[in-house]
């Protein structure tokens, strides 16, 4: 080998053990962002009893004689339904469109959340289900702020997590489907179907 196709070989060397590095470094970091969250250090994570009875802000309903709704009152428009009442087809194509690993994780699936991070978010979000429900429940509207962003992304998967542990598979969906807002008053799946399809 000459003097330059050794240079060669150990720039590409260096540049190898920095990208090894750099990748260590990242899950490092990842880690240790997430035992600080886990602690608490960010900010007040939901307690257990938090987690088993989780705000519902259910509507108040006035129902007939005949058992037919009248009127409904509440800040939002929600009724719950059971995971039974739920077409088999709906909770497929939700699992479809929003996590189709959902069966197979616990909460985070990396290999999703690996894919936002390469494309920056640009072929869809890398959340779980379970993560969506857990920003729903506790979190609300997530920070404009990249560095706010980035704690909270780190809480919500600690409490997707804890989720996890919990609930069953049929319950998150059940309660994802509760909580979600379909626009124009619709939250939650029932009132969504009321307004949309009568």
């Amino acid at each position: 080998m000459t003097k330059k196709e050794v240079a060669k070989t150990n720039d590409f060397s260096k540049y190898i053990n920095w990208l090894r590095y750099l990748f260590l470094g990242g899950i490092i970091a990842f880690i240790g962002l997430f035992l600080l969250a886990s602690w608490g250090v960010f900010g007040e994570l939901p307690s257990f009893e938090e987690l088993e009875n989780p705000e519902k802000n259910l509507a108040t309903e006035v129902i007939s004689i005949d058992g037919k709704t009248i009127g409904k009152y509440a800040y939002e428009n929600r009724t719950p339904v059971h995971y039974k009442d739920l077409p088999q087809n709906l909770v497929q194509a939700l699992i479809a469109t929003e996590d189709e690993r959902f069966y197979e994780h616990s909460g985070i699936d990396f290999r999703a959340t690996a894919r936002a991070i390469v494309k920056l978010g640009k072929d869809g979000g890398g959340s779980t289900i379970t993560q969506q429900l857990a920003k729903l429940l506790f979190h609300g509207e997530g920070s404009k702020s990249l560095p706010e962003r980035v704690l909270q992304k780190v809480k919500e998967y600690v409490i997707a997590i804890r989720l996890e542990r919990q609930y069953t598979k049929e319950e998150i969906l059940t309660m994802y489907l509760n909580k979600q807002d379909f626009i124009f008053s619709a939250v939650g799946i029932r009132s969504a179907a009321r307004i949309y399809f009568g």
